[in-house]
């Protein structure tokens, strides 16, 4: 359903594996890339099905994933994406997650005449999509106070310090806890306590089920009036029936962080048309996919007398699009 809200040709599948790549070396995740892809390669093709990263998969898995499948098929093609820049990746596509889900906030707050102007945002994890999610609500005006890690979460009520998080977290594969280290005025805190930290604006982007019906009620308790899903279906039902009831603006996963979806299918495009674009060109088709999913999910809601519900939105507009396919084509 979040790849049909996209509006973009594409189906939905997952994959994955039990390996843990935590205290792996190179050359032991690449063996296991390799052997990953000995077994899937029959089955995937950028005509039949292209897997894209995930937690744990990011730049140097899908590189030897990619490699292995080159040297079993002798064939160069879009059939992952998330690929390096050297060999058919698109630009953009690292930040698109995190990018896409503030353009769809940004639409979703000022719906409701609000903005990401002068507002405290707390965001949940420190990986690809929080740190985006970061450098784009910054950029729209917002304060992110708070960051986390599967340890505990930072706080630095003058303002989350991007470059010293990418530095930690990127170059350094640090801790969250490191920033507190590096920055005078940021306080680490050991746990899950993220959402009890006071904000306008919470970002889930960690991990599916992270925030639960008594997070949501210490977040409204607090202040917040937004929330959207970065991650994966981060919020409980019980949250999600929380934030609902209490008139709290919800932003779906399915919905919210579908921009790392919709730049990975810009990507299979560059790949079939042999071309690159550049960053803008990439950034700017992702912003207007996102305004209008958000537009369908919310149009879609309030056609079928549920105004205002973005999850039933989404689920609709999703669904409706799909049975149409399978109808049309003698599938039901």
């Amino acid at each position: 359903f979040k790849n049909s809200l996209t509006g973009l040709p594409m189906g939905g599948g997952k994959g994955g594996s039990d390996f843990d790549p935590k205290g792996k070396s190179d050359m032991e995740v690449m063996r296991f890339c390799q052997s990953f892809m000995t077994e899937l390669y029959r089955n995937i093709g950028p005509e039949i099905d292209v897997p894209a990263g995930d937690i744990g998969v990011g730049g140097r898995e899908i590189g030897y994933m990619f490699g292995q499948y080159k040297r079993i098929t002798r064939d160069f093609s879009g059939v992952l994406t998330g690929k390096g820049l050297a060999y058919g990746g698109s630009l953009a596509r690292t930040q698109a997650t995190g990018y896409g889900l503030c353009y769809f906030t940004k639409e979703m707050l000022e719906d409701a005449g609000k903005s990401f102007q002068g507002s405290r945002v707390v965001i949940s994890g420190s990986g690809n999509v929080a740190l985006y999610a970061c450098e784009k609500a910054t950029e729209f005006g917002a304060k992110v106070i708070a960051m986390s890690d599967s340890n505990g979460y930072v706080v630095d009520e003058q303002g989350i310090n991007l470059a010293v998080m990418q530095e930690i977290k990127e170059v350094k594969r640090g801790r969250v806890a490191d920033y507190a280290k590096a920055v005078e005025s940021a306080v680490y805190h050991e746990g899950r306590g993220i959402w009890s930290v006071p904000c306008d604006i919470a970002l889930p982007c960690a991990t599916q089920n992270e925030l639960n019906g008594a997070d949501a009620q210490t977040l409204a308790a607090n202040g917040c009036y937004a929330v959207a899903e970065g991650a994966n279906m981060p919020s409980t039902p019980e949250a999600v029936a929380y934030f609902m009831e209490k008139g709290i603006l919800f932003g779906p996963a399915k919905a919210a962080n579908a921009g790392g979806v919709a730049t990975s299918g810009l990507e299979m495009s560059q790949n079939a048309l042999h071309l690159s674009w550049t960053f803008e060109e990439v950034d700017e088709r992702l912003r207007g996919i996102m305004v209008n999913i958000y537009r369908n999910a919310r149009d879609t809601a309030k056609e079928y007398g549920r105004a205002g519900n973005l999850v039933d939105g989404a689920n609709i507009a999703g669904f409706l699009k799909v049975a149409e396919a399978m109808k049309a084509q003698g599938v039901v």
